[in-house]
């Protein structure tokens, strides 16, 4: 079972435990006294401990919630709570998460760090470049967690080896503080104690920058009694910046006010940091605006007040506090990795949930972004204050709970596929690299049962299994011996799956036979030959509208005299395609039956079996199909389906196809349709799927959408091929490999209810016959790998090398650029494909861009 535990109080987390109980009835429980948890020693990590759950509170759908006792004790998969800094060991909250074996969303000395505006303050100005008031800091020279290194732009750290007894030093840096050209833009200063003890409330003085002696004085009486983990901070109020605003209703004068941005980010897809929501409190200039002393508003109504009416520029801002945090929360997390499990409070403890606070401040003339300070709550609670108070008058919930209970779920889901043993059936080749890396990532045992015997994937999984499936008209015979030799090895898999499309069929037989979860063989069967899949849909009525809508008149051809009978029930111009073909390969349009008969013959006489071009489903036989030719543009839906329940759908758009044969020339994603024309191919995709009897498991669907409604071309009875994944990961975040495995497993996976792209992605194919030379000797490739690694493009290969093209010919690799737009990626990918030889009269990538609109 997934089983997110939160410990101690529930007041910040309450609404993402009801959001959570939404999503994953009975998932989420809250435990509230340390004698319902137990810590044991960890089965899979030496030196660790599992959280064992004997009592929790769990939540259900519709806001229901029972106190529970587990017998036996229930593991918790992920681990997060109340973490306080106030006493020596954070208290029962921190004890129970210390060194534990599952994900832990933050610890104790991660709190620490975050409370610490000193220590944040430096590693935002060296190594994020986000501006922070100028700082002048003064530390105990035993104080270990802070850099070697004392200046960063802003901040500088000063080590004092006896307070008492330096307070020349003191004074020296003071002056040089006051009178440099960090404050020069600054009036007043403020004396304070800081340190993670004090979370911002430590004793404070303020002082115009003139008066040195007093500041000296009072950073002389901080110092007196300082300890280890404190410093004493001398720091420039940043006014917030005063913006022309409209006349006021009253005569009154208005008093200086300050405006406090508050910002919470989480730990998202990927590790990604995600501005989850922002928040604004607004008080007297004279006073720092405390979280909790006044009620949070919104950012846009805030800009609005201080003056900024322009709607564009709030847009801009919006953004600019988007960037910052999550460079903020990037940076923070960058520095928790160099730290030691024992810094960390255990090996797999990290912050999940960050709160970054901002001013809005007027530097040159430019409105500018300072970021004071960052916490692990005050902000989260502060956020979820503000969406309460929305609801209250009519508004629609936030996100916030939202994206939280999905973190959360995502990340205990993570720990429960750790270690478990999938059996795997054909490697595929290069462009299923991936595969390995993401194995080993996610901690799964592969077994792997693989037609070569010399294949690269042999030394990267935890049993290699040799086993010649290739003939897989043979299907039935081979599932039994996979089945014995799985047996014989004493593999007991917990899942077993294909990512590669001529072995789908042989995985979902040798499933049946072990009794794991996956789709029926006959409804894998009729997705993966293509006439059958169309011919089965057109007897399916039922519905509104039944699923034969979406079919595609067909017949086979495995003779000329097939080609004559299939004349008279298919229009001309019509698609001539192998039946269980992949890769585009074969796939020619034809004009009339003459033009069949040609390349029917070539087909039969060039691809007869896997030999002849492995791959592409020779191992199936070289029977064809003739379909009528569907006008429209082209699309990809890569579904996510449990249980008969669509969990989660993605589509992507094709450019325009290289007639007559077919090949794919570009795609991007996010689509360019509308909502309502991306509903109309997901429900589709979801019909068919269904229909053919496709309940469990990811799925790439394969249609065109003409003014009449969309029409099925296939359906692959996997996940979706070449970029899908990569880019699906990039501009999304969920991972489809993982789903599949989720799956698998018999656990529903946990997506985005509201997928939002984070990045547009525009790409390109290259084929060996066009830019075979210029990839090769041409140099092209070794700069395409150098901008793939400054993460400037993103490169998809589907063979090692660059060879030639012929009849049969398949893209090499998938070039594509990201950027804020649809529009701005184009131009990225234009200019890229125009600099390196790519584009070209004969492969114009402009033309191929132009659909995207």
């Amino acid at each position: 079972d997934v089983t997110v535990c939160v410990l101690g109080s529930p007041t910040s987390f309450l609404p993402v435990l009801l959001e959570g109980g939404t999503r994953c009835p009975g998932a989420m429980v809250l435990c509230l006294s340390p004698s319902w948890a137990t810590r044991v020693p960890s089965e899979t990590s030496p030196g660790a401990w599992s959280l064992r759950l004997s009592r929790g509170v769990s939540f259900e759908a519709g806001g229901h919630s029972t106190l529970e006792t587990y017998a036996p004790p229930r593991r918790a998969n992920y681990v997060t709570g109340t973490f306080t800094t106030g006493d020596t060991d954070g208290g029962w909250v921190g004890e129970l998460a210390r060194d534990l074996d599952c994900p832990t969303g933050g610890s104790v000395p991660l709190t620490r760090r975050l409370e610490d505006p000193l220590l944040t303050r430096w590693l935002l100005a060296a190594r994020a470049s986000v501006p922070v008031p100028p700082t002048l800091a003064f530390v105990l020279g035993t104080r270990g967690d802070l850099p070697p290194e004392g200046v960063a732009p802003g901040v500088r750290l000063v080590r004092l080896q006896d307070p008492q007894g330096q307070e020349g030093l003191v004074q020296e840096e003071v002056g040089a503080f006051l009178g440099g050209n960090a404050m020069e833009p600054y009036c007043q200063v403020a004396v304070r104690l800081a340190g993670w003890r004090w979370r911002g409330t430590g004793p404070r003085s303020t002082h115009g920058k003139e008066e040195g002696t007093a500041v000296t004085r009072a950073v002389g009486a901080r110092l007196r009694g300082l300890r280890e983990e404190d410093s004493v901070l001398l720091e420039a109020l940043v006014p917030t910046a005063r913006l022309p605003a409209a006349p006021p209703r009253s005569p009154a004068p208005r008093l200086p006010v300050a405006l406090r941005i508050c910002t919470l980010v989480c730990r998202s897809w990927g590790d990604r940091p995600h501005l989850c929501q922002v928040a604004c409190g607004v008080g007297r200039a004279e006073a720092p605006v405390r979280h909790g002393a006044t009620l949070p508003q919104g950012l846009d109504s805030s800009l609005q007040q201080w003056g900024v009416v322009a709607p564009g520029q709030r847009q801009a801002l919006a953004t600019r506090l988007r960037v910052a945090a999550e460079a903020t929360m990037a940076t923070l997390l960058a520095a928790e990795a160099e730290l030691t499990p024992q810094q960390r409070g255990g090996a797999r403890a990290h912050t999940d949930i960050l709160g970054v606070d901002f001013l809005l401040a007027c530097m040159d003339d430019t409105l500018e972004l300072v970021a004071l300070s960052t916490n692990s709550q005050r902000c989260l609670e502060t956020c979820l204050l503000a969406d309460t108070m929305g609801r209250a008058v009519g508004e629609p919930p936030e996100d916030l709970p939202r994206l939280l209970a999905e973190s959360l779920l995502h990340r205990a889901q993570c720990h429960l596929v750790e270690g478990k043993d999938i059996l795997l059936i054909g490697a595929g080749g290069v462009s299923k690299s991936f595969v390995w890396e993401a194995a080993r990532d996610y901690g799964l045992r592969i077994h792997l049962v693989e037609s070569d015997p010399e294949h690269f994937a042999a030394g990267l999984v935890q049993t290699f299994l040799p086993y010649d499936s290739r003939e897989h008209r043979r299907d039935e015979e081979h599932a039994e011996r996979v089945t014995e030799l799985v047996r014989s090895r004493g593999l007991q898999p917990h899942a077993c799956l294909s990512y590669w499309d001529d072995c789908v069929v042989l995985a979902a037989l040798v499933c049946q036979r072990l009794g794991l979860r996956g789709s029926p063989p006959a409804a894998v069967r009729v997705a993966k030959q293509k006439s059958r899949t169309h011919q089965h849909l057109q007897r399916c009525r039922g519905g509104r509208p039944p699923p034969a809508a979406f079919a595609v008149p067909c017949r086979r051809l495995q003779s000329h005299g097939d080609v004559e009978r299939a004349a008279g029930a298919v229009p001309f111009p019509a698609v001539a395609k192998l039946e269980f073909g992949a890769g585009g390969v074969g796939v020619k349009l034809v004009e009339n039956p003459g033009q069949c008969h040609a390349h029917a013959a070539r087909l039969w006489r060039d691809l007869r079996d896997d030999a002849d071009h492995p791959g592409i489903g020779l191992g199936w036989g070289n029977a064809m199909l003739l379909m009528e030719y569907v006008p429209g543009t082209e699309h990809d839906v890569d579904l996510v389906i449990f249980d008969g329940r669509m969990l989660g759908a993605w589509v992507s758009d094709n450019g325009p196809t290289r007639l007559p044969a077919f090949l794919e020339t570009a795609a991007c994603l996010p689509s360019c349709l509308p909502a309502d024309r991306q509903a109309q191919l997901v429900r589709a995709a979801l019909q068919c799927c269904l229909a053919c009897g496709l309940r469990d498991g990811v799925f790439n669907v394969e249609l065109k959408l003409g003014p009449g409604g969309p029409r099925l071309l296939e359906i692959n009875p996997r996940m979706g091929g070449f970029y899908l994944r990569d880019w699906i990961r990039e501009v999304y975040g969920p991972d489809l490999l993982l789903a599949a495995v989720l799956v698998a497993l018999g656990v529903p996976p946990i997506l985005p209810a509201r997928p939002a792209p984070r990045i547009h992605l525009a790409g390109v194919m290259c084929l060996g016959s066009e830019h075979g030379a210029t990839l090769g000797g041409g140099g092209g490739m070794e700069t395409l790998r150098e901008l793939q690694g400054r993460g400037l493009v993103r490169l998809n290969r589907l063979f090692e090398e660059v060879a030639g093209g012929g009849e049969y010919e398949e893209p090499l690799l998938s070039v594509a650029c990201g950027g804020g737009t649809r529009g701005e990626a184009c131009l990225r990918l234009l200019g890229l494909c125009q600099a390196l030889g790519i584009d070209s009269p004969r492969y114009p990538v402009e033309h191929f861009l132009s659909h995207f609109k």
